[in-house]
């Protein structure tokens, strides 16, 4: 299969779909708004969707690539990275996370590198999945920041959030996952190049 031909399939276009989102989401927060940060949430949250979606057909359709598999996490890093850096000068994230959570990403992906070149596959682990459902879960709330109101049951009793606490509590378990899962896939790939 060649280039072209294994990026003309759905989940690759979903994977690049993701990746087209990323401008519209930081021009988004170029505008410190309520608005803004709901419709950034909302384009943050489509593109995750896409996440979990190009994966499942993919597999269910038998379509996985080589481009696929290098797009699809790329696409991953570009949407979090982007989105936490825009949110730094608005105080919603401290900026010395972020740095630590940028560099485990490029820690990760230059490992993952050297690695592939000597043709050894280090399999990744589920903390870097519970990683990415916890950063996907923390930014659209951090996105909406301000306190939004509910109602629930049958008396439409009136609850508020704010989303901000929300995000940033989760925001928080996502870098402990990240610098967890970092340091886990570091042991791994010292035990293989090491032992």
């Amino acid at each position: 299969m060649n280039l072209r031909s294994g990026l003309l399939n759905l989940p690759n276009l979903l994977t690049l779909g993701r990746i087209a989102a990323i401008p519209v989401l930081v021009i988004l927060l170029f505008f410190d708004t309520r608005e803004a940060g709901f419709w950034a949430a909302v384009v943050f949250g489509l593109a995750s969707i896409t996440d979990w979606l190009d994966g499942y057909l993919a597999r269910k359709w038998e379509v996985v690539t080589v481009l696929g598999k290098f797009l699809d996490p790329l696409a991953d890093k570009l949407l979090v990275m982007a989105a936490l850096i825009m949110m730094i000068p608005m105080g919603r994230v401290p900026a010395w996370a972020v740095f630590l959570v940028l560099a485990r990403e490029i820690l990760v992906t230059g490992l993952r590198s050297i690695a592939s070149s000597e043709g050894i596959v280090i399999s990744a682990s589920d903390l870097g999945k519970y990683k990415t459902i916890f950063q996907m879960t923390a930014i659209p709330g951090l996105l909406l920041h301000y306190d939004y109101y509910w109602f629930f049951g049958l008396k439409w009793e009136i609850f508020h959030v704010s989303m901000q606490n929300f995000g940033i509590f989760f925001f928080y378990v996502a870098f402990a996952m990240t610098m967890w899962s970092g340091a886990d896939y570091l042991l791994k790939f010292f035990k293989v190049f090491f032992k």
